[in-house]
């Protein structure tokens, strides 16, 4: 059966008008919890994300175990925008978005209200940005960052950019930063494993329109996404900023790739001792 003929447009109506009619009542609450400060603001999103994912139809299963130290600055590879949904179901902490993430249309207004960063890759915002970054960090916030700087096509990691971890040279509360690597991975439709032809189906790349991308993706059924919790390291353990760059990149990367294959994951050779 050719891929554009798997969804139903029946659930792909009825999932939206559910997660319309859940998201859009919830809004003016967080930004209510945000405007004054209250702790209903960092539990809300955790909930609500998880939520979301069974209304959308995703089930999440996780491996490896989630940093419990605040703050943690979690690395994770880039599929789709449906991974905010996914990690937000599972981490209490903030998005670090591209800037232009800030001017979408509702999914600008949802990042704002889980308090996202929103970070320009080049010109003199950039230091200001990082600055930013390194005092949420200081209050014990935890991000969430995705060093490749775009998404992929859900069948390979890109390389991770190291600038984009030059916040984890910075010492929050007088300590090294510790980095998480995560791994994301699109495994199953409707129990059975997705092969590489079906993942890109859930990912969001290149010029695709979002709309029409949500509108197949929602109704095409089940969908299993594979999270795994990688040891976390800090710059100290590696020695440099590339190194760590380096590192989280090959965990990450054995992680979709076990994911994928069902394979067990083959630690990076010369990784260090877990935390």
């Amino acid at each position: 059966m050719a891929a554009a003929n798997l969804g139903s447009p029946l659930k792909s109506l009825v999932r939206l008008l559910l997660y319309a009619g859940f998201t859009l009542p919830l809004m003016p609450v967080q930004a209510l919890a945000v405007l004054l400060d209250f702790p209903l603001q960092r539990t809300m999103p955790l909930w609500y994300h998880r939520h979301c994912c069974r209304l959308l139809g995703f089930q999440v299963e996780t491996r490896g175990r989630k940093s419990t130290a605040h703050p943690t600055l979690y690395a994770s590879n880039h599929v789709s925008y449906i991974d905010i949904m996914i990690l937000g179901s599972l981490i209490e902490g903030s998005f670090v978005a591209k800037a232009e993430v800030a001017g979408w249309p509702l999914y600008g207004w949802l990042a704002r209200l889980q308090r996202s960063v929103f970070v320009e890759r080049r010109g003199r915002k950039a230091v200001a940005h990082r600055d930013e970054m390194s005092n949420r960090l200081e209050r014990g916030d935890d991000l969430i960052l995705f060093p490749e700087g775009t998404s992929s096509d859900g069948n390979r990691v890109l390389p991770f950019k190291s600038a984009l971890f030059s916040v984890a040279e910075r010492r929050p509360r007088g300590e090294a930063l510790l980095v998480q690597p995560v791994s994301i991975a699109y495994t199953k439709l409707d129990g059975m494993p997705m092969g590489r032809f079906l993942r890109p189906l859930f990912a969001w790349y290149g010029d695709m329109d979002m709309g029409s991308h949500l509108w197949h993706a929602v109704g095409l059924g089940r969908v299993t996404v594979t999270v795994e919790f990688h040891p976390p390291v800090t710059v100290d353990d590696l020695g440099s900023r590339k190194a760590l760059s380096d590192h989280c990149q090959a965990r990450v990367a054995a992680g979709v790739a076990a994911a994928l294959t069902g394979r067990p994951m083959l630690a990076p050779e010369g990784a260090p001792a877990s935390v």
